[in-house]
């Protein structure tokens, strides 16, 4: 179980969407069973925004997730970004580039392209570099990404700070394409690769 005195545990369930933040209540047993349900079960696990923004005391998560929260660097801004994998099913309905007003997520220095697959990141000849909150050497922001971890999937996306994001129809298309592949509904390849 993940919460005391619910009546249905992880086993009823494909799939978790997190948009968590901080440090959640839950005892050691139950952070092995979250972890186990995606990495043992072969389940999903959804990152929407600050999912990356909890559990920093418990590293087998951040590990789980591909990466923490280091900063948004530039708040709530007209965000260039760029598809690197356009043909992975959660990409589909997104142009190569775009911009998005969003609050955008730094990710940390466990994030490694060798451990995961990026989906989309931001176009670092457009955004302010010199922001004293910028933390990263290689100028390297991705916003969406897959691995697998143990037998299970995890994406993870930054967007969806601002609530009008989510009325966007790219936006609902990835999140329910990304649900699906987490789900082993779709295939998709997450493979990690170097930066194109």
């Amino acid at each position: 179980k993940i919460a005391a005195g619910n009546a249905k545990n992880l086993d009823y369930f494909d799939a978790i969407y997190l948009y968590t933040t901080g440090e959640l209540p839950l005892d050691d047993e139950q952070k092995a069973s979250l972890l186990s349900f995606v990495h043992d079960d072969g389940k999903g696990i959804i990152g929407g925004h600050s999912a990356i923004d909890t559990f920093y005391k418990w590293p087998a998560y951040g590990e789980m997730m591909g990466a923490y929260f280091d900063q948004h660097p530039w708040g709530q801004f007209m965000a260039p970004i760029i598809i690197e994998d356009p043909n992975f099913p959660a990409m589909k309905d997104f142009p190569k580039t775009f911009m998005v007003m969003d609050e955008i997520y730094q990710p940390s220095k466990e994030f490694s392209r060798e451990k995961l697959r990026v989906l989309a990141r931001l176009d670092e000849n457009k955004i302010d570099l010199a922001n004293k909150n910028v933390h990263r050497t290689d100028k390297d922001f991705a916003v969406a990404w897959v691995k697998t971890y143990g037998n299970g999937r995890v994406f993870y996306s930054t967007f969806g700070h601002r609530e009008e994001v989510y009325d966007r129809p790219d936006i609902q298309a990835m999140y329910r394409e990304a649900t699906k592949w987490a789900m082993k509904l779709v295939d998709g390849d997450a493979t990690p690769r170097p930066r194109p």
